[in-house]
């Protein structure tokens, strides 16, 4: 892919379904998400991406460890066919915090193992900040409107990823900022822009999200 290529002003569009279930009485469960990004609104393939883990939420403990898998394909911007395979093994560890009444805060810190075609084995380590503020109710439940926002930042394990290629340590930021909207109790929407920034480009993106616990 060539990063100086990429029109920085274009906007693009990410559609994108999170899910996670907890088994019966158990500690465990499972989770995942399917994101289908572009470079523009809709045509220009950036990533399609299908990841899923295994849960563990110890008991009387607010926090939950994910083991999963990502598979993800990365299109070259401007619409031409070349893509890149990678397959990416991930452990995660999420810390949800309550603040007052309306403010959810969620610490995810995120440890991935990468296998990108005609590349090194490489990882990469990530933190995200979460935080959803209720607004017309002091709990996030059927009818509830929300304004969401996080900031994650990428790390690379490696600069040195084969065949005479290198990356800077830096990998990216998201800043992410939304209106959410719980159409049931444990499914919500939401809509927003985030702004990522790397070290060759930076670029804004609309997002459409839906968020399904069951």
């Amino acid at each position: 892919m060539v990063f100086g290529q990429i029109d920085q002003g274009q906007l693009g569009g990410w559609h994108m379904y999170f899910f996670n279930t907890s088994f019966k009485k158990s500690v465990w469960g499972v989770q995942g998400d399917l994101q289908y990004r572009n470079w523009n609104i809709a045509g220009d393939l950036e990533q399609l991406l299908i990841r899923g883990g295994l849960t563990y939420s110890p008991k009387d403990a607010k926090i939950k460890f994910t083991l999963g898998y990502g598979d993800v394909t990365t299109g070259t911007f401007g619409g031409y066919k070349t893509t890149t395979r990678e397959s990416r093994i991930y452990q995660e560890a999420l810390f949800p915090l309550k603040l007052g009444q309306r403010f959810y805060m969620n610490h995810r810190v995120r440890y991935e193992q990468r296998f990108v075609d005609n590349q090194d084995f490489r990882t990469r380590y990530r933190y995200n900040l979460f935080l959803n503020v209720a607004l017309n109710s002091k709990e996030m439940k059927k009818k509830t409107v929300y304004f969401a926002l996080y900031n994650e930042i990428f790390i690379n394990g490696q600069r040195n990823i084969g065949d005479g290629q290198t990356v800077q340590v830096f990998d990216r930021n998201r800043f992410y900022l939304a209106l959410g909207y719980h159409i049931l109790d444990n499914l919500k929407v939401q809509a927003g822009i985030m702004n990522q920034t790397t070290n060759g480009w930076k670029k804004n993106q609309l997002q459409l999200s839906l968020h399904h616990k069951f």
